[in-house]
């Protein structure tokens, strides 16, 4: 019986769309599209499966309410943060399972006017702080982008003037929302 190299790559999971380039080092690996597409287009939709519910936050998890969250399970795993993201994460509500529309993000120039959409070779990227309330593991930002904001640790810890102009998930407009001294019990914490 033939034993698969352990250093081989996975087979890729939606190689129509994103090709992960994997390279050596501390979250190192990152991905690229392999299409064309406006801004606001659809570039997937992932349901269950691949995803599924996690019993508990991690790196790897993208939080889809205020208080679950899932793993990807695919190589959407490998769509870094930015700044100016190239993507947006879109969390179905009400779904029983966990639906995520990934869309090419629609960002405005200083003139107000819709920025490109998204060509093949582009690093698929998304703003974490549209999905993460308060991470698992916060970073300091290497996008290195003229809107950089630093310090990646949820939206929990930006001001609405850093938000502003970005879209971000309604469990994160709801968290918002909610007085500061009320949010631990808003999310059971």
């Amino acid at each position: 019986m033939a034993h698969a190299d352990a250093d081989a790559a996975p087979a890729p999971t939606h190689p129509s769309v994103i090709r992960v380039v994997r390279e050596s080092g501390f979250h190192a690996s990152y991905s690229v599209s392999v299409v064309s597409l406006p801004a606001g287009a659809l570039f997937a939709r992932l349901a269950s499966p691949p995803l599924t519910f996690a019993p508990a936050k991690r790196w790897s998890t993208v939080q889809v309410s205020e208080t679950q969250h899932i793993e990807l399970n695919s190589d959407f795993l490998y769509i870094n943060h930015s700044c100016e993201p190239s993507l947006e994460f879109h969390v179905v509500p009400d779904s029983e399972e966990p639906v995520i529309e990934i869309r090419v993000a629609t960002r405005l120039d200083k003139d107000g006017n819709p920025t490109r959409g998204l060509s093949t070779g582009d690093e698929l990227t998304f703003f974490y702080p549209s999905t993460e309330w308060e991470m698992e593991q916060p970073f300091q930002c290497g996008c290195g982008t003229a809107s950089c904001k630093g310090v990646i640790s949820g939206a929990k810890d930006m001001t609405p003037e850093q938000l502003r102009g970005y879209f971000l998930n309604a469990h994160i407009e709801d968290l918002r929302s909610v007085p500061r001294g009320e949010k631990e019990k808003a999310i059971g914490a």
